[in-house]
């Protein structure tokens, strides 16, 4: 499992002071950048490959709110992968308390728009996948 932090700022606040709903949509996108940095396949690397990895589902279920300055620890795990799709979840907290968590579904794509077979294509990239995820299911 990855954790990523992330310090809510002034502009990602409402009239209110609670940080905007449509940011930890935001916030997930940035740790799973993150976490694909970490185990060395970044989103840069497969554009310069020439793949992408579509969001095709987003959830997410708010429990705390969080305001300006909240350090929100959000955790990254490999929910699912089976070569062509990938799904992936996130615990926030703030000091341990849950305030939202999701999950994200992915697939990869060329740059025609076609489906990419990652054990075929990108072997490495897979073989990286499945690492990560029997690594999660451990935890």
């Amino acid at each position: 499992m990855y954790t990523h932090h992330h310090r809510v700022q002034y502009y990602e606040t409402d009239r209110m002071g609670v940080t905007h709903h449509s940011n930890y949509v935001r916030f997930m996108e940035e740790a799973r950048g993150a976490w694909m940095e970490d185990f060395g396949w970044s989103y840069k690397k497969c554009e310069d490959l020439g793949m992408i990895g579509p969001v095709l589902e987003v959830e997410c279920r708010y429990k705390k709110t969080t305001t300006y300055d909240d350090d929100i620890a959000i955790e990254v795990r490999l929910l699912s992968y089976n070569g062509l799709r990938m799904t992936v979840g996130y615990q926030m907290t703030v000091a341990g308390t849950l305030v939202a968590m999701g999950q994200t579904e992915h697939c990869f794509l060329n740059d025609h728009g076609l489906p990419v077979r990652l054990k075929r294509e990108f072997p490495e990239f897979d073989a990286l996948l499945r690492e990560q995820l029997a690594k999660d299911n451990e935890a």
